[in-house]
């Protein structure tokens, strides 16, 4: 099977939905894709001074701009997408992030693993990892940045059936696209890392985002890696169903070989 797989890198502008919107939708209309993997946060940049600046730029899963105008280009473009966006409901905060398939629906996950001052305006999520059926029934897994440094996190959505893992991220640390050559390896998944890139600043706070978004194979072989600052949408052309086969070797598969008992 042939599944077109790609992730859009760019630099969002802190706190403007709007404009952050239109920069996206550009840069993928016309994509003939399958699936595109937007990065964490992605409508409204990162590096936040209070709550209320979260609140100003945070929107409702099914009823918020950001499902809507995904949800006609999904439709339109036949394609689905994964948006990283900031979620109000009812007045609680989650880092989330959104699939949209092609004909029209629409799923959430919230980012379980929080770093850093995400502490501070969002809750940790509470609908654990979930696993969504896309176009010609391929699996997508839904994870968020900082969840990749517990492998727990794609183990259980190998377990849960994901082809794919799709990784919306925000990346500042220089471990994590390394890291998830193993979490392919170990898992037998492909994963979609779709980081931001350039420099944030809000007053006496500064990032720096890594960018190197990239594909990983079911053996860990990178597909493609982007550089650190470039903006654009970079595609690949997959068979998810090599995800389904869990061998390593004759003697060795890595779902019958787990022994749950002796974990913690």
């Amino acid at each position: 099977m042939n599944f077109t797989l790609g992730v859009c890198q760019f630099k969002p502008i802190l706190k403007n939905v709007k404009v952050n919107l239109n920069k996206m939708v550009s840069m993928v209309d016309h994509v003939n894709a399958d699936l595109i993997v937007f990065p964490e946060l992605a409508t409204s940049g990162y590096v936040f001074q209070n709550r209320d600046e979260v609140l100003s730029v945070a929107e409702s899963f099914d009823r918020g701009i950001t499902s809507k105008v995904f949800r006609d280009l999904a439709i339109k473009n036949n394609c689905a997408y994964v948006i990283g966006f900031p979620e109000n409901d009812n007045g609680i905060l989650y880092n989330s992030s959104m699939l949209i398939n092609p004909n029209g629906t629409t799923h959430l996950y919230r980012k379980i693993h929080l770093f850093a001052e995400e502490k501070r305006w969002f809750e940790s999520g509470n609908l654990g990892f979930p696993v969504v059926e896309t176009k010609n029934k391929v699996i997508i897994g839904l994870m968020i940045c900082f969840d990749w440094i517990f492998p727990e996190s794609a183990r259980t959505l190998m377990k849960k059936g994901a082809h794919i893992i799709a990784h919306s991220s925000n990346l500042v640390m220089p471990w994590c696209q390394q890291a998830m050559i193993t979490r392919s390896i170990e898992n037998r998944v492909f994963i979609a890392t779709a980081n931001r890139v350039g420099k944030e600043i809000n007053g006496d706070k500064e990032l720096f985002f890594t960018g190197k978004s990239q594909l990983t194979n079911v053996d860990g072989s990178i597909l493609f890696k982007l550089d650190d600052d470039e903006e654009c949408v970079k595609l690949h052309t997959i068979d998810p169903l090599l995800s389904e086969n869990k061998q390593i070797n004759p003697w060795n598969n890595i779902k019958e070989d787990q022994k749950p008992d002796y974990y913690l």
